[in-house]
């Protein structure tokens, strides 16, 4: 499909009255699309549009009738929306569940050792600041499986599968 003058002409016309781009495929034809329509519109610069024409009212108008009134809806008022957000009408307070007890853990340390002198076999756990000068990795020896902590680090960074179901449920409860 190429873009003859008439086309174009046509286009620029059928534009400026208002029609969607959809029409105006469908009045061009010839295997145009909506896509090139706009493209081409855009291509062209075409922008101040008028509104579409409006149907023109049957001859024979019906009479309107009266919507029925209904009665005021008894159930309370949802949220109001704005934009994107949701504005709750009055605020609910919420109590937090109560922190889970602390699990007394200790960590058997090593000599923490730099990223220069990390190895394989050595657990990855970081110790301190990463921006400071003095920030080490755990260093101990990690169990083949284990990931890349060692045995003490992972049972902090892994909880087993049934305490993750218990500390959810706890949450949806709460």
């Amino acid at each position: 499909m190429s873009w003859t003058d008439e086309r174009i002409d046509l286009l620029q016309k059928l534009w400026l009255q208002g029609m969607s781009a959809s029409r105006i495929a469908n009045e061009l034809a010839n295997g145009l699309t909506r896509n090139a329509v706009i493209g081409k519109v855009y291509r062209l610069g075409l922008s101040g549009r008028t509104k579409a024409v409006a149907p023109v009212p049957s001859s024979n108008p019906r009479p309107q009738q009266k919507a029925p009134s209904r009665a005021p809806d008894p159930r309370p008022l949802s949220p109001m929306v704005q934009g994107n957000t949701a504005l709750a009408l009055k605020p609910s307070l919420y109590e937090a569940p109560a922190p889970a007890p602390n699990k007394e853990i200790v960590v058997a340390m090593s000599e923490p050792v730099t990223i220069l002198e990390l190895r394989e076999s050595m657990c990855r756990w970081p110790i301190g600041d990463p921006t400071a000068p003095e920030f080490r990795f755990c260093g101990a020896k990690k169990l083949p499986g284990l990931g890349p902590y060692c045995s003490c680090h992972a049972g902090v960074a892994y909880l087993p599968q049934h305490e993750r179901r218990r500390e959810r449920r706890v949450q949806r409860t709460a």
